[in-house]
């Protein structure tokens, strides 16, 4: 009767353990899953940062920068904003419906801020005729991203950053449609705007060269203009 009793203890002990298992599996994507639009770099690179989020996965609290190459590049965010919960969820590459697919993660950790830094691959690739339909659609899910965190996760403060100027003339015409729409859309109550793009753009209405090391992503100065920026932000609750 007693062994009896012990196996039976060990079987709801591993169905518990498994249970919990699934339920952390369940909060990131598969790894088969394919975004629609990701180019060859980011069906590379999705599944891999997915991975090490895994490994190293947000807490309730945390204060979360959540975007692309550029979020990525910044690589220890808590070292750099002189915090102890600052979670990198960058991913190169990606794109406004990669993070809709990655929400799960960040809604289940209940943090306190989220920092959202995304588009700009969008319009990149909309400008290539590569797939994205519209600039509309880029602006959709950013709003979407953060109606979702917003409804599923009501403490967490969410901030929404301007898209950043590139050396690319044509994409920066679609940034400040973006940018405006972000803008307008603040009066909703969803979310804080972020100007980062003020801090960004030279008199020719170019990202500074002094910020950028190929006209697109950030160099250390560009990341000490971007930190300094979002310092502010973190003494605040809304």
């Amino acid at each position: 009767m007693k062994k009896y009793l012990i196996g039976c203890l060990f079987l709801i002990m591993n169905s518990v353990l498994s249970c919990k298992q699934e339920t952390k599996n369940s909060i990131y994507p598969s790894n088969d899953l394919v975004i629609e639009h990701h180019n060859d770099w980011a069906i590379k690179q999705y599944p891999k940062r997915i991975k090490e989020f895994k490994n190293d996965p947000l807490q309730k609290g945390d204060i979360v920068l959540l975007g692309d190459s550029i979020t990525e590049g910044g690589n220890d965010w808590s070292e750099k904003l002189g915090v102890a919960n600052a979670k990198n969820r960058g991913i190169s590459g990606d794109i406004t419906y990669g993070v809709l697919q990655r929400l799960e993660e960040i809604i289940e950790s209940k943090p306190e801020k989220v920092f959202v830094l995304i588009g700009v691959n969008d319009l990149f690739n909309y400008i290539a005729n590569e797939g994205i339909p519209s600039v509309n659609y880029v602006e959709s899910n950013i709003i979407e991203i953060c109606i979702q965190i917003r409804k599923r996760s009501p403490k967490t403060v969410v901030y929404l950053q301007s898209l950043l100027p590139t050396a690319t003339a044509q994409v920066n015409k679609e940034i400040l449609k973006v940018n405006t729409t972000i803008k307008k859309n603040e009066a909703l109550g969803l979310y804080q705007v972020i100007d980062l793009h003020a801090s960004f753009i030279n008199n020719k209405g170019f990202l500074k060269e002094a910020f950028t090391y190929d006209g697109l992503h950030l160099n250390d100065k560009g990341y000490e203009v971007w930190v300094n920026v979002l310092k502010s932000y973190l003494e605040t609750s809304n």
